[in-house]
């Protein structure tokens, strides 16, 4: 079948206008033509910001009616934003001629594509408007998504210098938003082409192994099918089985995850059942499903994921189960139906289309969430990114009130977290809760199918520990507020008695003088100086003291002269550029630099590693291989500082977490922490195992001094019989 993108520019808009007939009415056909023969047909202008052509846009249309689920409106905004950015059409026309919901995502759109032009690599503040667009309305984020799955499908066609970039903000920002609305099919898509440009070689060798295992699997499923549709069939339900191979990001991700080759990894692909039923007999008709497969095939119980009796916050609906298929293999079994499905391919738009059968999914919460962490200003970038990618995806805990109603919070959420969802005022007060009749403290983590109670104290205050405790965006945000309206209160607090004390000693106080003071005694700001004397850690008469001294010396010439050329050496040596060729050299020694060692990649003597300066002040270390690098480079190249140790580790120790694979024999855990405790210069710190299907899994966090500590500790673990695998 030949691709509207293959034909001649007229005949792709009228071979698009075939293929749906019913879209428009013929007033709006009549419009339309006249619009595109004036100007996209006539080639006045042919391409837009991300490099899309008209013809591109014909299969953007194609992406948002077919793959996304929306309708005309986002069809006539795709084709005509560019005219009215061109100033060839008015939005006031738009409205006039077609409808005012075509006028309010054209104009979304236009907003998202001003902050495009300005800077691609997204700025933070940028970003924050762009993501406060996508909250005014649902439509403009699908439909840029599916322009991002358009530039993804072309991105061949682009400058290879520009690629790279285009394909990272793909994978960290496009498809976590296409997972957020529900869309997985696409977000699968545009999570295989970044890791096909970003990282070609595993690319290419995962699809050559997928390719070449084809014909075994396509067996394979066939016989976990046959039987399975015999037994479906005699209840007399309508249904549809097929097999799924996954993504070969996902694949990419399990390797890495496992740290095993391709060759190991067992779940490459999915068996998916279907039934075309009433909506009222759905959940009847899936447990059954359920049912017979568990008969035919013995399940894990730990692996079964029940979507059906609570959906996900985006409206997924699903019947998950993992159970022993023929040659001792585990198989993961998806169970739904037709509407399930199409919700589960398309999501928002196609919840929205049986909107009169299921309930109002999570989404308005979710974007409550998001113009909460919008409206915070005092969230720096990298937070900033944190806190978003946190409300991307969807892992959930379900909890209940003592009335028992039903609250959806991420998965690793507090007692206090809890206290906040509920409201500000009580998550302030939160003393602890009482889960399931036991006291518990703030920071107990929330588990599926809880009843909380939330215990407060009229004497409670927020504090700055908290925010290690809470992990919902809007705890921190009442948190963060709460804790800046005591700083102000403190900072008023101490100006006020430093003036009323001045004034009886008779000293007239200089504002500037003040913040000179205070930047000597090493404040970064004058509220932090005032802070510290309302809370009576700094005395008033030293104060004085040295802002008297301070007046004496700015009045005295001779030496003010003499300060000026010691202040001009002194501050030579301790204040430090890093300009591009400079090296941070990391060590005891290391003065006058605040620098910390991240916690996200655990970096230790002797990695390579590279320094990324903060908003807040500091250096934060991290390793050349964070899975946070490539982000923070792309979009933040100008604060990144090259970094190194220094020539020797000398009684240092580092923190390492080691994820250790292997047969669940006996002995294997004493052998393994025996053969650590003999180490003269390795301390464990702690242990978690986890065991399944004669399977362990565990992580070991050790303490280690360098690289050839770990080096030498890693070869002798992986040594132990019956060890498979052992990573940081």
């Amino acid at each position: 079948m030949t691709k509207i993108s293959e034909l001649p520019l007229h005949f792709q808009y009228r071979k698009f206008l075939r293929e749906y007939p019913n879209l428009f009415t013929f007033d709006e056909r009549k419009a339309l033509k006249k619009l595109l023969e004036d100007y996209y047909l006539g080639n006045k202008f042919n391409i837009n910001h991300k490099g899309l052509t008209i013809s591109d846009k014909l299969s953007v249309s194609e992406i948002v009616l077919k793959e996304v689920g929306l309708g005309k409106s986002a069809v006539i905004s795709i084709l005509l934003h560019d005219l009215v950015e061109n100033k060839l059409l008015t939005v006031e026309q738009v409205e006039a001629e077609f409808h005012s919901q075509v006028a309010s995502i054209i104009q979304g759109i236009l907003r998202v594509r001003e902050l495009y032009q300005r800077n691609t690599s997204l700025e933070t503040e940028n970003f924050r408007k762009l993501l406060l667009t996508f909250a005014e309305d649902i439509r403009v984020i699908l439909i840029i998504i599916a322009e991002q799955l358009q530039v993804m499908r072309t991105l061949d066609n682009f400058p290879e210098e520009n690629r790279q970039n285009i394909a990272r903000e793909c994978s960290f920002l496009y498809a976590p938003l296409a997972h957020r609305m529900g869309l997985y099919a696409i977000k699968t898509e545009l999570e295989d082409l970044s890791l096909k440009h970003t990282n070609r070689d595993i690319y290419r060798e995962i699809a050559h192994k997928l390719n070449e295992t084809k014909r075994s699997r396509d067996k394979y499923i066939h016989e976990f099918i046959t039987p399975l549709k015999e037994k479906l069939s005699e209840p007399g339900f309508s249904f549809e089985i097929k097999g799924r191979t996954k993504s070969i990001h996902s694949i990419y991700n399990k390797i890495k995850k496992q740290n095993t080759p391709f060759e190991n990894i067992y779940d490459l692909f999915a068996i998916r059942i279907i039934f075309d039923v009433a909506p009222e007999k759905e959940k009847a008709a899936c447990w059954q499903a359920y049912s017979i497969v568990a008969d035919l095939y013995q399940p894990n119980p730990k692996r079964l994921r029940d979507w059906l009796s609570i959906p996900k916050s985006n409206g997924y609906e699903s019947l998950h189960t993992t159970v022993l298929g023929p040659q001792g293999k585990w198989v993961e079994v998806q169970i739904r139906t037709v509407r399930m499905d199409e919700v589960a391919e398309k999501g928002l738009a196609a919840h929205w289309k049986y909107k009169g059968i299921k309930g109002e999914s999570g989404m308005d919460n979710w974007l409550k969430n998001i113009r909460e962490i919008l409206e915070n200003p005092e969230l720096n970038a990298v937070d900033f990114m944190d806190e978003f990618k946190l409300n991307l995806y969807d892992k959930e805990v379900f909890v209940f009130t003592p009335n028992g109603d039903l609250h959806k919070l991420p998965k690793g959420a507090t007692a206090l977290d809890f206290a906040f969802s509920i409201h500000s005022g009580l998550g302030a007060k939160c003393v602890g809760a009482k889960v399931n009749g036991k006291n518990v403290p703030i920071k107990y983590v929330l588990n599926n199918g809880d009843q909380l109670e939330v215990l407060t104290s009229p004497t409670q205050k927020p504090n700055s520990a908290w925010l290690n405790i809470v992990t919902t965006s809007k705890a921190k945000n009442k948190i963060r507020q709460a804790l800046k309206e005591v700083e102000y209160k403190d900072a008023e607090i101490g100006r006020e008695t430093l003036v009323r004390r001045f004034k009886n000693w008779k000293i007239e106080l200089d504002e500037g003088k003040l913040s000179k003071l205070a930047k000597k005694k090493g404040f970064k700001t004058v509220s932090d100086f005032y802070q510290e004397i309302a809370q009576e850690k700094l005395d008033v008469l030293a104060v004085r003291d040295a802002y008297l001294d301070l007046e004496k010396k700015e009045t005295s010439p001779e030496q003010t002269e003499n300060r000026s050329a010691e202040s001009f050496s002194k501050e030579a040596h301790s204040v430090e550029n890093f300009g591009k060729d400079d090296v941070l050299v990391i060590g005891q020694d290391l003065k006058n630099v605040d620098f910390k060692l991240s916690k996200c990649c655990n970096p230790i003597y002797g990695d390579d590693v590279f320094g990324f300066v903060s908003v807040v002040g500091g250096i934060k270390i991290h390793r050349t291989d964070c899975p946070n690098a490539p982000q923070m480079i792309a979009r933040f190249g100008y604060r990144i500082v090259k970094a190194r140790w220094s020539g020797k580790s000398v009684g240092s120790q580092y923190p390492i977490t080691l994820h250790i694979v292997g047969h669940d024999d006996i002995g294997i855990v004493t052998n393994i922490t025996s053969l650590i405790s003999k180490e003269k210069d390795i301390t464990l710190r702690s242990i978690s195992i986890d065991t399944n299907a004669g399977l362990f899994q565990g992580n070991l966090t050790i303490m280690v001094s360098d690289t050839k500590n770990l080096e030498a500790i890693v070869k002798k673990i992986k040594q132990v019989k019956g060890v498979k695998s052992v990573s940081r």
